[in-house]
């Protein structure tokens, strides 16, 4: 089955693009921030590995031994996908294009839109796999970064400042939650 294909059947009212999964699916996400009070950069050593360590304290407890889909992802102003670049093809190495999608949608003007090209790569989950994208998200380096498993059914998409995470159900959610509750936002919603 193609990527494609398992993401639709998963996540059918969203593209593919991590960042809609939360407003599409409010019942099987959850955020976790990746520094205590909420910080969102880390400006220390000490706090570049308490980052590293809650993503992938989490990460290892979703995907633990397991397969995984890493997505990193391009901008273009064209619809076809360039190279992989040095630097994805650094974080995420042997990955394949996987989908080309349009931006900004609502853009009507040709100078102006800009397509995410989605770059997938398979590998098996460990500890510190991909601390040096981790990094890069966290610095506001990379962006639109997932790792999923194989049928895409739980997805953690890291951003500069936190995490979130989609499960199966919401009992799974729930239970994530519960182990790492101090790591949860203060505000009412979840951001």
């Amino acid at each position: 089955m193609k990527l494609s294909a398992l993401w639709r059947e998963q996540w059918p009212q969203c593209r593919p693009l991590a960042d809609g999964l939360k407003h599409a699916y409010p019942d099987r996400w959850v955020r976790f921030h990746s520094l205590p009070e909420s910080q969102r950069y880390p400006g220390t050593d000490a706090e570049y590995e308490i980052v590293l360590d809650r993503y992938n304290t989490v990460l290892d407890e979703l995907f633990g031994g397991q397969e995984v889909w890493i997505v990193t992802a391009d901008w273009s102003g064209s619809s076809e996908p360039p190279e992989l670049s040095e630097r994805h093809a650094l974080w995420n190495p042997g990955a394949q294009h996987w989908a080309t999608v349009r931006a900004n949608e609502s853009e009507t003007d040709p100078e102006f839109i800009v397509y995410t090209q989605l770059y997938a790569g398979r590998r098996r989950w460990r500890t510190g796999l991909v601390d040096r994208l981790l990094r890069a998200v966290a610095d506001e380096v990379a962006a639109h970064v997932m790792i999923a498993s194989l049928s895409f059914d739980r997805v953690h998409h890291p951003y500069d400042g936190g995490a979130d995470v989609l499960l199966p159900t919401t009992s799974e959610r729930d239970e994530l939650k519960r182990r790492h509750a101090d790591w949860l936002s203060a505000h009412p919603s979840g951001f």
